[in-house]
């Protein structure tokens, strides 16, 4: 993730940092326009917070200017003349134009003429109105006596006449023919954007918010949309979402006509009975300027604010909504709809809010998008911590360990870093440990969301509405294989809950986790009617030496009647197992001493058991008669009753038990839902009685590396989704194909697939087995099973169903046929297959590819389906052959020394010979050798060295250049551009010094004529060269009419993934004409194939969308 560690304040544009005292300089002949057009256009420039200066006095001709005048021009950033039919007869208003002019040569005075219903012609030649005045100034002149004042006279005229000139050659406005609201409009925003009036106070500083700041400021700027935008940051409280909102409000609100930014409107409402009133009429004032009047109604006022979005460009910030009222009061219903380009911006913590509006229920539906603001990774927060504690972004000598306790406590949430920062400043290491303690007991850990519906649902708690409102709310969220996250400090919030409702008397709680309250309860030997859960976990105890040891008499929990939830981990149990609790739903007991289940223990209610790492050997439900009943515990002493009920039992956990060696009395447990055995390294088999477990979706029998026998019936279960068999070395068996209704096994081994044969055929003392698989299944898991290609059956059609299959750290050569015939595969990851070459038309319904490896990369091809070509990809160079690597049609690497001359000279690359005595290294495994990169219609190549080739004849030095495309008689076809860049950086300390590597830098190629924009990133991050110096040459193809003669063009190398802001020395360009031929066929025998498809580089090059690795 890119990092941005800290953002200080972007734009100085505030006029006092300037010494500026105005924004706007207004100059205007008052007879025409002092009480019309100039009154309308000071008034709305006041209203946007543009300072201006407009003098009250009117001079009259002949009299010099005043000083206060002079200074006032002087003192601002931008003049607006108002050149209207009498201007010229004003030498108070053309002694201002001149000192303007002056202003505008003399500093960065932007200048804006409106041309008030007068020709800019007749300005420039002084001609009708303006060549009447000049003459009449003319004729005082000679009517002037005194010879001195005469000749000033004459200097004047001259100056006059010359700023006249000057100023009709400006840009600016015609008011002829156009409305004089929309002109004002138009002269506001103009003044808006340029001089940055939006960012004026400091932006916010942020950490560690790159990419939203990316995302949203790049949503912003999107204008495809045609009807309203609007964007909602979610997240929980504190996470930085105002923040956000913020600092891109204050980068951007600038560039629309109209904007607001309404803080903090959640609070607003709760502490006034009026606070809707209130925040209404804030948002009223800022976009419409015109509400004078006291409105006692929420529903005028939101008729206003739809009058005034539908008749303007609005950016809108509503920030931390928590109700529809609020927002239906504010946005309307949408029937008078929005100005085209209008955004707006939504922070809640309700996900579902936004959608709900009636805006979202009008006829014209807005675009809505959703941006998530997750919690600060370490580094970020730790250097928020520090800024706050420390004003530096690292920790004091001695801090480091009690720095990252407090780092990891918070979790990356932002306001508690900043909390936590402020309160600890100036506080010694004793005091912040001392804190840490008071803060920090003991916390859980993540846990499954289908298991957490489950055990509720037992409970009978509504998890339908329940879960999912905690979820809407950001208090709960889903992460990785579907695990519950909730942050640390709203679990404190709930504990602290939980204690309030018996702070002295633990027993009488419904709740109990902390293992001093746990053990001072037990004490008591008082009733805990309340006691819903309660969780104690001696090995986490043991490891952070709280506490040695533990005995719990089974007695103790004979009084927990209602208690539903049952945590002893690890815990010295000492009794009879029948006197826990009847109504349990949940019962996690790790590191379980006995080799079996005991039999006195009450299973009937029991919805989940969680045995992992325990010391059973057997997991048997035995329901035989009485004799077999006596002979099978003998041999297991597992059972003692005819019949043990567990119907009620929908997860069954075993992982980690690593004596354990039979799974079997499936009959007894109908209602299984999720099968987990994880990691029981002696586990044998499987009872075929698993085909009576009709509810089953998830089995998980990873690293069973004994498994000598899966169950037949394996293949009939028909609501199994998941299926994981991760390093179970299935290298030598079939997966296989055959229909689920059929027993028939088969085997295969590694050389190749062989017919059909019963399982008769399958030698007694083989290891392996035939496995069937469920068609139901949806995701498949086959990691770390020393499967080659061959392994594989030819077909995996049947597995409809199947949207996920991973087959990490195989030995595979190339993508197995049976792949791509699974119609409806998503999700394929093969990472670290450290053997693999190549990966070849996969399914066309592909959405996500992994193939990264952390050994020497040997993929030399991918070849999708051309259907296949809009989907998003994200290509890494760690996963290519460093030789040679072709993803076809996008994306080839070849050694310089094999491609043909005749292709190099087609895109005019000639006198190359230099390269023989260069060398490049672009990574530890690549040697060292000079190579040509075909990626998305743009060919380069990289050099030590920085000898650019002698036919680039339009150079610049730096990291720009700009040039327009020279007239030729033969058709443009390209466009070779190179640069030189140098191992230098500038430090933080402002010192020169040199890096290891060169940073190969982002390119972006602007037509300014056509207005289209390239950007091309180099999958290639770094090199290492032999001397100071890297030179990069690429040759860019164009589609028809996209480079044309006379277009004006510029080309900026931008430093992107390097935090070193390493210097480009030189760049320069040269076009590539086509002559006589054009190349309209792939060259061949390993020459790089020139494709003239002309792509468009700009749809390719998105690094948003990349092949995930």
């Amino acid at each position: 993730m890119v990092v941005l560690s800290e953002v200080s304040e972007v734009f100085s544009s505030s006029s006092s940092t300037h010494g500026h005292r105005y924004d706007i300089f207004l100059s205007f002949r008052g007879l025409d326009t002092r009480n019309s057009f100039t009154a309308y256009l000071h008034k709305a420039l006041m209203d946007a917070n543009i300072a201006t200066f407009l003098d009250d006095e009117e001079i009259e001709t002949g009299e010099n200017l005043k000083p206060e005048l002079e200074s006032a021009i002087k003192a601002s950033r931008a003049s607006i003349i108002v050149l209207s039919k009498n201007y010229a007869t004003s030498t108070w208003c053309l002694d201002e134009l001149v000192l303007i002019l002056e202003q505008r040569m003399a500093s960065n005075h932007i200048v804006i003429p409106i041309f008030y219903h007068v020709e800019p012609t007749d300005v420039r030649k002084q001609q009708s109105s303006f060549g009447e005045a000049i003459a009449k100034h003319r004729l005082s002149m000679e009517a002037e006596i005194d010879e001195i004042k005469r000749h000033k006279w004459a200097q004047k005229m001259n100056r006059w006449s010359k700023a006249l000139t000057e100023v009709a050659d400006l840009k600016g406005k015609n008011v002829e023919g156009r409305q004089e609201t929309e002109v004002i409009e138009e002269i506001v925003k103009d003044i808006y954007t340029r001089l940055r009036i939006s960012s004026r106070n400091p932006l916010p500083q942020l950490f560690g918010m790159y990419n939203s700041i990316e995302f949203v400021t790049s949503w912003l700027k999107d204008a495809s949309s045609h009807t309203i935008d609007i964007l909602t940051i979610l997240g929980m409280g504190g996470i930085g979402k105002t923040s956000l909102a913020k600092y891109v409000y204050g980068l951007c609100s600038y560039e629309f006509i109209a904007s607001s930014f309404i803080e903090d409107i959640s609070r607003r409402c709760d502490e006034k009975l009026n606070g809707l009133l209130d925040v209404q009429k804030q948002l009223c004032d800022d976009i419409s300027k015109t509400c004078q009047i006291q409105v006692h109604d929420a529903s005028i006022y939101t008729s206003m604010i739809e009058n005034a979005v539908a008749s303007k460009e609005v950016f809108l910030v509503l920030d931390d909504i928590d109700s529809l009222d609020q927002l239906d009061a504010l946005l309307g219903n949408g029937k008078k709809g929005f100005h085209p380009g209008s955004k707006i911006i939504i922070t809640t913590r309700d996900t579902w809010l936004t959608e709900s509006c009636a805006l979202f229920k009008s006829n014209a539906k807005p675009k809505h998008v959703k941006h998530f603001l997750q919690g600060l990774h370490e580094i970020e927060s730790r250097k928020l911590l520090c800024f706050h504690a420390f004003t530096s972004y690292g920790p004091k000598e001695g801090y480091w360990e009690v720095s990252e306790k407090l780092v990891k406590y918070c979790e990356g949430h932002p306001m508690a870093l900043k909390l936590l920062g402020r309160s600890l400043h100036n506080r010694g290491v004793a005091y912040w440990e001392g804190y840490i303690d008071r803060l920090k007991k003991e916390n859980g850990s993540p846990i499954n969301r289908d298991v957490t519906e489950i055990i509720l649902k037992g409970c009978d708690i509504d998890t339908r509405s329940g879960l999912t409102n905690l979820i809407d709310r950001c208090l709960l969220s889903i992460g990785r294989n579907n695990k519950l996250m909730m942050h640390q400090l709203f679990q404190e919030m709930g504990r602290f809950i939980a204690c309030e409702e018996s702070p002295d008397k633990p027993w009488k709680r419904s709740r109990l986790w902390f293992h001093d309250d746990i053990f001072k309860a037990l004490k008591q030997k008082k009733g805990f009617r309340n006691l819903l859960g309660l969780a104690l976990d001696m090995q986490r105890l043991k490891k952070e030496k709280l506490h040695a040891s533990f005995e719990l008499k089974t007695d103790a929990l004979s009084n927990m009647d209602n208690l539903l939830l049952l945590q002893l981990n690890y815990v010295q149990i000492n009794g009879s197992y029948e006197n826990f609790p009847e109504e349990l739903r949940w019962l996690c007991m790790h590191g379980f001493p006995l080799k079996s289940i005991p039999l006195d223990l009450p299973l009937e209610n029991l919805l989940a058991l969680d045995m992992s790492y325990s010391n059973i050997e057997s997991f048997d439900i035995c329901y035989s008669n009485p004799q077999r009943l006596q002979k099978r515990q003998k041999l297991s002493g597992s059972c003692i009753k005819e019949k043990r009920s567990l119907g009620s039992l929908k997860i069954l956990n075993l992982s980690f038990c690593e004596k354990l060696r039979s799974l079997s009395g499936f009959d007894e447990l109908p209602a299984l839902e999720r099968l987990i055995v994880r990691n029981c390294i002696c586990l044998l088999e499987v009872c075929e009685s698993i085909k009576q477990c009709f509810e089953l979706n998830l089995i998980d029998l990873s690293y069973c590396i004994k498994l000598e026998k899966l169950p037949r019936s394996l293949g009939m279960l028909k609501k199994v989704k998941t299926l994981l068999l991760n390093g179970c070395h299935l290298g030598e068996s079939r997966i296989e194909n055959r229909d689920m209704n059929s027993l028939e096994m088969i085997k295969v081994n590694n050389i190749g697939i062989n017919t059909k044969t019963s399982s008769s055929a399958i030698p007694n003392d083989s290891k392996f087995f035939g496995l069937s698989l469920p068609r139901s299944l949806v995701t498949l898991s086959l990691e770390d099973n020393k499967l080659s290609t061959e392994s594989f059956p030819m077909d995996f059609s049947y597995l409809s169903m199947l949207k996920e299959l991973y087959l990490d750290y195989n030995p595979i050569l190339s993508l197995p046929n049976c792949v791509r015939s699974l119609p409806r595969l998503e999700i394929l990851s093969m990472t670290n297959c450290n053997m693999l070459t190549s990966v070849e038309h996969p399914p066309p319904t592909l959405t996500y590819l992994n193939l990264y490896s952390n050994c020497k990369p040997i993929v030399r091809k991918i070849v999708f389906d051309p259907e296949m070509f809009m989907l998003p990809f994200f290509i890494l160079p760690s996963i290519l052959a460093t030789s040679s690597f072709e993803f076809e049609g996008m994306i080839k690497i070849q050694s310089m020394e094999g491609i043909e001359e005749k292709v190099l000279r087609s895109m005019g690359w000639t006198k190359l010979d230099f390269f023989n005595e260069r060398r490049v290294q672009t990574s530890i495994f690549d040697k060292s050798e000079i190579k040509m990169y075909y990626e998305f219609g743009i060919f380069s190549t990289i050099y030590g060295g920085e000898e650019m080739p002698n036919w680039i004849t339009n150079r610049s030095m730096g990291p720009s250049i700009s040039f327009t495309i020279p007239s030729s008689p033969n058709r443009f076809r390209g466009l070779n551009f190179s640069f030189v860049r140098t191992r230098l950086f500038l430090n933080k300390r402002h010192e020169f010094v040199y890096d290891d590597f060169i940073y190969v830098p982002m390119i972006i190629i602007s037509n300014i004529t056509k207005n289209l924009i390239w950007m091309y990133e180099h999958h290639i991050e770094r090199v290492v060269v032999g001397g100071e110096f890297m030179t990069f040459l690429s040759h860019w193809m164009f589609r028809v009419n996209e480079m044309e003669a006379s277009d004006h063009v510029t080309i900026m190398v931008t430093s992107v993934k390097d935090l070193y802001n390493q210097l480009i020395m030189e760049c320069g360009t040269m076009p590539a004409i086509k002559k006589k031929k054009c190349i309209s066929e792939p060259y061949h025998k390993g020459s790089l194939t020139y494709l003239v498809l002309h792509v468009s580089i700009a749809s390719m090059i998105n690094k948003h969308s990349r092949l995930i690795l």
